[in-house]
């Protein structure tokens, strides 16, 4: 290879290095600014920032989760789980989309699909305690259905009553923190 070739093939890389690295920052800029203004509950604005930056990059995963986490904290459940399962489906390895699913799930009252979305990120992540202990409180509501349940079809079940003290008691808030989790 001739000098000059060689010379412009390392500037060819050393650009295309310089363009990853700055590919690289606007991505973490956009992210950072899309988190803040969520954060300040400034959500059009950060759906704003998460769509501008979608529209060059729809398949980033990071972006398309805090996609749903604005759908969801601007009350807009239907949407935030049409972003989260398609996560799941694009990429099925990550517990965070089953997770978040699950939360939709529940506050739904549709605690078998809370379940599974569950019971998925579990398998997909093990250590993920966030999913166990959103799974413990799935499983608490479902008792608590079908402990009033019982009490529906037999009143005067005197075990049941302790036994739906105890879910109560469970499920009863300990402080700000403890909505489910994502």
């Amino acid at each position: 290879m001739n000098p000059i070739a060689g010379l412009m093939f390392k500037l060819l890389r050393l650009l295309a290095l310089v363009g990853a690295c700055a590919g690289s920052a606007v991505h973490a800029d956009a992210y950072s600014d899309a988190s803040r203004l969520m954060q300040d509950n400034k959500l059009a604005e950060a759906l704003q920032v998460v769509d501008t930056f979608l529209a060059d990059k729809p398949q980033d995963p990071r972006m398309q989760f805090l996609k749903g986490l604005i759908f969801r904290k601007q009350d807009k459940p239907a949407q935030a789980v049409a972003v989260f399962t398609k996560l799941t489906q694009d990429f099925p390895e990550l517990p965070e989309p089953y997770n978040n699913l699950a939360v939709l799930y529940a506050s739904q009252g549709r605690f078998d699909k809370a379940r599974w979305a569950l019971e998925t990120a579990i398998r997909n992540h093990p250590g993920y305690a966030t999913a166990h202990e959103n799974l413990g409180d799935v499983y608490a509501m479902l008792a608590r259905q079908s402990y009033a349940r019982a009490l529906e079809i037999d009143a005067g079940n005197a075990a049941l009553q302790p036994k739906m003290a105890g879910i109560a008691a469970v499920l009863q808030p300990v402080g700000p923190a403890s909505a489910a989790k994502q």
